[in-house]
């Protein structure tokens, strides 16, 4: 059995980086620097290198271990889109690992975090690259650790640590569901093989039963409703982990791996009108929430959950290639605009909107990028993000008028074709007025008014991400991944199924426009509820956390008391039954001498009295 060489390397160089860099004391920063910075490069040619050897499907694998019937190998598959995800990871990740070289000057424990920003981005690309579900197991659990480290990496913030700890809990939630399914596949299957599991006669309960636990997984990896809460307080972590987090890692592994697993999903009409739902809800509350916010990492954060319904609404329609396009221009456009959020945030302390304006002539270069990755964000044509997004609103649009496929699949279609147009008005209100608190008027702090650009290390990833930022749409308009181009052309296409959501676009930004920047959002309920989200982590903290909370305890008290005190009363009684017969056996010596007399008295009356009987 033979594992294609570039497939091994492209999760094993930053994977073997990463455990070399733990090995650094916390001292050794140029040596850190350069195995980050190194590892990412190294990976970045072998992604590149996969692209440009055209798709090679999956190879055999080589198997590690085996149980009775079934074996578990490490194999690859790398196709086209394996490998342009590959590609972005790794340029993602190369970005955030120069960009943290000047963000983390001063941090003590800057070796440790180049070592697992290196492992992160290893255990994602194991995902993308693999042939068997227990290496893509690995690799999706790996991340789980990688991110409850680098969330809580800032020691001094009080808040770090909780939102680890929230972040790991959560996605393990769903990733209990996650394991189950692929336990489910695997015995049915006879093979943990991808390609084995797809060519498998699998009964359509079994399929729609693992899909459903894969969604759990995917779920709380790719914050969807119900379990997103934990992303918008993963902002406690350093701005590039919130940058590999939303843009390349993790939040994208579940999208990937829905699309990975495609032939199986398009089986199951249940467990996509399952997805449809959760997408919907996901995609418009995740805008509605971002709005409400003044905390601009907050903004991108609950922006990050929105996108990642668009990704899962495209894959419920039956449109994976339009839900890896948008993954990847979305990878572009929201790693741009945390590392853009990052420079401000360095360049006036704090993180809240209220406290800039009047950014534009101070960051020139902050605020070009900025503008471009917002308006990517919002949709704006011709940038990556219109041609992404509109691929999937025209993929719902499609599935919503094909009555062919029966009542459900149209009932979906629709769901995700009305939540994923309102959600354009809101993303068009929220990017707009980011950017105008943060940018236009005047300065209202004395940090904002003596901001200035960062350092190249710095800006230099600003620009190297605008390139795709602007030019991604493009390439996949012109190659077809985005899979939207029909009969008619792009020119058809505008001036149809893409005129509401450019409209609804300009309305959500003349919305907003009408306010002055300065001002806050004014205190009423609906802004309340806004800006905690729903007040859905209170929900869920009264539904689940306390119960469960109050159950621990008491089956705390209940083994403190019975099981306990039945252990220690045990003990007790025999302590007590030996201090008896030692009290006995201490008796004086005639007392024990008539005892023992006595006894054999007894004994010979009794022998006596049975022999006689016998007799």
């Amino acid at each position: 059995m033979i594992v294609d060489p570039l497939g091994a390397a492209l999760p094993g160089i930053p994977v073997a980086v990463g455990l070399a860099g733990l090995l650094l004391r916390g001292t050794a920063r140029r040596t850190a620097a350069v195995l980050g910075v190194g590892g990412a490069t190294a990976a970045l040619v072998c992604a590149v290198a996969v692209v440009l050897g055209g798709a090679q499907g999956a190879d055999k694998g080589y198997e590690v271990a085996r149980f009775g019937r079934l074996a578990v190998t490490f194999g690859t598959w790398l196709d086209g889109p394996a490998g342009l995800v590959a590609v972005a990871v790794t340029v993602v990740a190369l970005c955030v690992q120069v960009y943290s070289v000047a963000y983390l000057h001063d941090d003590n424990r800057y070796a440790p975090y180049a070592a697992q920003v290196s492992l992160f981005t290893g255990a994602m690309l194991l995902v993308v690259v693999s042939g068997d579900l227990i290496s893509l197991l690995i690799g999706w659990e790996v991340m789980g650790i990688c991110s409850y480290l680098l969330i809580g990496h800032d020691r001094r913030l009080p808040e770090a640590p909780r939102a680890a700890v929230k972040a790991f809990l959560v996605t393990r939630v769903g990733d209990i569901g996650f394991l189950l399914g692929i336990v489910l596949l695997g015995l049915r299957a006879g093979s943990f093989r991808i390609a084995d599991v797809f060519a498998a006669d699998l009964p359509a309960g079994t399929v729609t039963a693992a899909c459903v636990l894969l969604l759990a997984g995917v779920a709380g990896k790719s914050a969807q409703f119900p379990l997103h809460t934990w992303l918008p307080d993963a902002m406690a972590g350093p701005t590039p982990i919130s940058a590999l987090i939303h843009a390349a890692t993790m939040v994208a592994a579940g999208v990937y791996v829905v699309a990975r697993l495609f032939p199986l999903f398009e089986r199951s009409t249940a467990a996509l009108v399952v997805l449809a739902v959760m997408a919907s809800i996901t995609m418009l509350l995740g805008a509605l929430a971002a709005l409400g916010q003044d905390d601009i990492k907050r903004v991108l954060a609950w922006s990050t959950v929105s996108q990642l319904g668009y990704m899962t609404g495209a894959l419920a329609v039956g449109a994976p290639a339009a839900a890896l396009f948008h993954l990847l221009t979305h990878a572009a456009f929201k790693a741009l605009l945390f590392l853009a959020a990052g420079a401000v945030i360095h360049a006036v302390g704090t993180n809240l909107m209220a406290a800039m304006g009047g950014l534009r002539q101070r960051m020139p270069v902050t605020f070009w990028t900025m503008t471009l990755a917002l308006a990517a964000l919002a949709g704006l044509p011709p940038l990556a993000g219109f041609w992404s997004k509109d691929s999937i609103i025209e993929a719902a649009y499609r599935t919503a008028t094909d009555t062919g496929d029966g009542l459900l699949p149209v009932l979906a279609g629709g769901l995700v074709l009305v939540s994923a147009s309102l959600t354009v008005l809101v993303t068009a209100a929220y990017t707009a007025r980011l950017w105008r608190r943060t940018f236009l008027g005047e300065p209202r702090t004395a940090a904002a008014e003596a901001a200035h650009e960062p350092p190249w290390a710095m800006r230099g990833p600003l620009l190297v991400l605008a390139v795709p930022t602007v030019l991604l749409g493009f390439a996949g308009l012109l190659t077809g991944f985005g899979g939207r181009l029909g009969a008619g052309g792009p020119v058809a296409h505008l001036t149809v199924t893409a005129m509401i959501p450019l409209v609804l676009l300009a309305v959500g930004a003349f919305l907003d426009w009408r306010r002055d920047p300065a001002t806050a959002l004014p205190d009423t309920a609906f802004t309340r509820l806004l800006a905690n989200a729903f007040y859905l982590d209170a929900v869920q903290d009264a539904l689940v956390t306390r119960p469960v909370t109050a159950l621990a305890r008491l089956m705390r008290r209940a083994d403190e008391r019975l099981v306990d005190g039945a252990v220690e009363g045990v003990g007790a009684a025999t302590g007590g039954a030996g201090g008896l017969l030692a009290r006995v056996h201490a008796a004086a010596l005639p007392r024990a001498t008539t005892a023992v007399l006595g006894g054999a008295v007894v004994l010979a009356a009794v022998i006596a009295l049975v022999l006689g009987v016998s007799w």
